[in-house]
């Protein structure tokens, strides 16, 4: 398999460039718009042909490439059919499995950040997006959050993977690139060492978080596959 993680720094966003190496079939996981030109660039160096785009869910901190790519090079958006981006060309749902060449990903819907959050799980490695984050997880106060739906979805639906299982989340702030499920079930600042879910709960009420910056621009445009309409 041909992996590359791929960080855009104004919003700490990691996005992930998986590629077949018998077809040069690839995908992109939570593509952003400002770094088209990157993915572009990285898909011609290394030969491959972008199949999908794969939403972890619908953003609010950056603009997605999904629309652009695909009218750029006719690659097909995904997204949880309760996402709230009916523009996608593929609406998931739980246990589905994609296959690109010789990759196959899992689609995990693990709602509480949002309600449309999947994950997307490989043989050895899991793309959690913004649900579990290295020694963290996904803010629950907007966007059909909800703490303990949260609990559920990292507890059931990804605590449960072998403990070996890489843990490559959506955003990370302290310049950490990857972890476990061993790790985040032991060391989970928010989740690990068997919190509770009224404790998790409790954590996530008292956090007290700052308006998102960007999510009055990267919202609706998100809904929209990245593609702003423009009004007269």
């Amino acid at each position: 398999m041909i992996f590359r993680q791929l960080f855009e720094t104004e919003t700490s966003t990691y996005s992930y460039l998986l590629g077949c190496q018998r077809t040069r079939r690839a995908l992109l996981i939570d593509p952003v718009v400002s770094e088209i030109d990157q993915y572009l660039n990285l898909l011609q160096n290394l030969n491959l042909k972008l199949i999908y785009t794969l939403e972890t869910h619908v953003h609010a901190d950056h603009v997605t490439a999904a629309g652009q790519l695909r009218e750029q090079i006719g690659s097909k958006s995904v997204v949880h059919r309760d996402a709230g981006a009916m523009c996608a060309d593929l609406l998931v749902t739980d246990g589905v499995t994609l296959q690109v060449g010789d990759l196959d990903l899992e689609v995990r819907h693990t709602p509480g950040h949002t309600g449309g959050c999947v994950s997307y799980v490989m043989a050895d490695r899991v793309f959690t997006g913004d649900a579990l984050l290295i020694n963290g997880s996904g803010r629950t106060d907007f966007q059909q959050g909800d703490a303990g739906l949260l609990y559920d979805s990292i507890t059931r639906k990804l605590f449960s993977l072998p403990a070996d299982t890489l843990v490559y989340p959506g955003h990370d702030y302290q310049g950490n690139t990857v972890s476990t499920i061993k790790q985040e079930i032991a060391k989970n600042s928010r989740l690990g060492g068997g919190r509770t879910r009224e404790e998790f709960i409790a954590i996530m009420q008292d956090l007290k978080l700052a308006y998102p910056k960007f999510i009055d621009k990267a919202l609706p445009a998100n809904q929209s596959c990245g593609l702003v309409v423009e009004q007269d």
